[in-house]
């Protein structure tokens, strides 16, 4: 079967071969995409993927609408591990799951998220991206899932624009420049979060920052315990204690760290987070010591978290970033 990566026999090649294979398909994916739309077909692009399968492809990457891997999440999985982008589907499939985990990023995020993949193959063919669906068209939560290292992404099949999440949790993460990571997190896609959310910090009184850097450890980041929403037992600073002014600059946060994902997804999740009240049942929380890199009170680690809704972004020593909020 045709794959854009080029021909090998050893199982472990250099970072630069894999780069110079994926970018055979740099020419299609530096087409913007609302030039890429004016000549595809009327169905999404997930709808484009799915139909183009055959029906042994159907059979291994289709699980149920409920199946349990729908709720999972983890830094480094696979969703249908035996069944990988560069051996399992076509150079035009090929094409389209690069379109499809293009769109679901803002475009002056796309480059730094496709290199964000790119890096963490680390040089091994083993692990390239699995991608798969939950249910059918037939289902009106139809969800395509794109896994791999440091990246789970989701969407809504049936359509192009942005839903949110679907209730079901997402990753990002990346080592840029090393394994421990320096304090400034150098060439990393994501730390940006990390300033934005040091930005809020920053914003608080003194008894407010007291309060929101806790002497805990944080959650644990098994796929289980690192996306469980907790009613009680929550630390740091709670919303409903923050004034009105501040309430608005912490939604305004959580809206400014999600832009590297496409605008519909973000607009939909802030939508979601207003309509639920939620900022005032959320709780702000940050970790020193051992999570601070470089002692330098710019906090790596640091969590926001409610019964609805659980984003966790871990510094130390390189970002891992889990976001959950339900549907």
């Amino acid at each position: 079967m045709n794959s854009f990566f080029h021909p090998f026999d050893a199982k472990l090649v250099s970072r630069r071969d894999v780069i110079r294979a994926l970018s055979a398909t740099a020419a299609l994916a530096a087409l913007p995409l609302r030039l890429r739309a004016a000549t595809a077909d009327k169905d999404s692009l997930p709808m484009q993927f799915y139909k183009s399968l055959t029906e042994e492809q159907r059979a291994k990457i289709v699980l149920p609408v409920d199946h349990p891997k729908r709720q999972f999440v983890s830094n480094w999985w696979y969703i249908c591990p035996d069944q990988r982008l560069h051996t399992f589907y076509s150079k035009e499939q090929q094409d389209l799951v690069k379109q499809i985990y293009e769109s679901l990023h803002h475009p002056e995020h796309r480059e730094k998220m496709t290199w964000q993949v790119q890096k963490d193959l680390m040089g091994n063919i083993k692990n390239t991206p699995s991608v798969g669906f939950f249910g059918t068209p037939a289902d009106k939560d139809f969800e395509f899932i794109y896994t791999g290292h440091h990246v789970t992404r989701r969407c809504n099949a049936h359509t192009d624009k942005g839903l949110g999440f679907g209730g079901a949790p997402i990753f990002y993460g990346n080592f840029a420049k090393a394994f421990r990571e320096s304090k400034d997190h150098e060439g990393n896609p994501f730390w940006y979060q990390g300033l934005i959310f040091n930005e809020f910090y920053s914003s608080l009184d003194g008894k407010q920052q007291e309060k929101i850097l806790v002497g805990r450890e944080p959650r644990d980041e098994s796929p289980a315990a690192v996306i469980q929403k907790r009613k009680t037992d929550l630390p740091g600073l709670c919303g409903a204690d923050l004034s009105k002014d501040q309430q608005a600059k912490l939604h305004e946060t959580m809206r400014r760290m999600l832009v590297c994902f496409r605008a519909d997804d973000v607009a939909a999740t802030m939508k979601t987070i207003e309509e639920k009240k939620l900022v005032e049942r959320l709780f702000i929380s940050c970790y020193g010591g051992a999570y601070d890199i470089g002692d330098d009170k710019v906090w790596d680690v640091w969590q926001i978290e409610g019964p609805d809704m659980v984003w966790y972004f871990r510094g130390v020593p390189h970002i891992h970033g889990y976001f959950h909020l339900a549907a």
